[in-house]
């Protein structure tokens, strides 16, 4: 895509969905930071469900520290690798109480170090809690851009950085959620409804998905 069709393609996307926000729900930062940890290789509404007793008992560091893993695992049983995320969301707990006076640090590099917090998860805490400009690429975001080709690459990194140097101011902060709610509810991935998708003339992909009913065409 030009310059002139990347700025049309999210602009439609915004039309569509003007204030995208991340599906997961918490209570602050920390609670943020967590649910996001958890979310890896699991649904958002799979982790909402998880952490709704969780978050109404434990919304800081100490209290998951003191809550300790097993007793975080009798809450998030039901997410997939829930032991490893367990000892990795008591370690990072350790670790911001012991690095960050149990702050969430607005920085990206800092999230990293954190047990069990890897790129896109720093990401998308960097956005959604600190209005940062980046680009977290989950599956969603993968598939999105270089299905339409928005932003074609091998692989998340190479995706991420096209997308940072493509996508133009006014979708900056927005461009991360609008693309990964366009990935989950219409550029599906085994069946992309380009029927009723708002950028599909935009879009590289073919052939298209026709309305129910109705033939492709090609």
């Amino acid at each position: 895509m030009n310059k002139a069709q990347i700025f049309e393609f999210y602009r439609r996307l915004a039309d569509r969905t003007p204030n995208p926000e991340t599906e997961l729900a918490f209570v602050n930062d920390y609670t943020l930071l967590v649910a996001v940890v958890l979310s890896a290789q699991a649904t958002d509404a799979g982790v909402n469900i998880a952490t709704r007793e969780l978050f109404r008992q434990v919304t800081t560091p100490e209290q998951m520290v003191a809550l300790g893993e097993e007793g975080l695992k009798a809450h998030i049983k039901t997410i997939g690798l829930f032991n490893m995320k367990a000892k990795n969301v008591v370690a990072l707990s350790r670790a911001l109480i012991a690095n960050h006076g149990g702050k969430v640090p607005a920085d990206r590099d800092a999230l990293q170090a954190l047990p069990g917090v890897g790129r896109k998860t720093a990401n998308v805490v960097m956005n959604v809690a600190f209005g940062a400009e980046t680009f977290a690429v989950d599956t969603h975001v993968f598939r999105v851009s270089n299905r339409t080709g928005l932003a074609p690459g091998k692989n998340e990194a190479a995706v991420e950085a096209r997308l940072d140097r493509h996508t133009p101011p006014p979708f900056r902060i927005s461009a991360h959620h609008l693309l990964i709610l366009h990935g989950r509810y219409v550029c599906k991935a085994r069946k992309p409804e380009c029927w009723r998708c708002v950028v599909a003339d935009l879009c590289r992909y073919v052939p298209k998905t026709p309305p129910p009913g109705e033939t492709a065409t090609r």
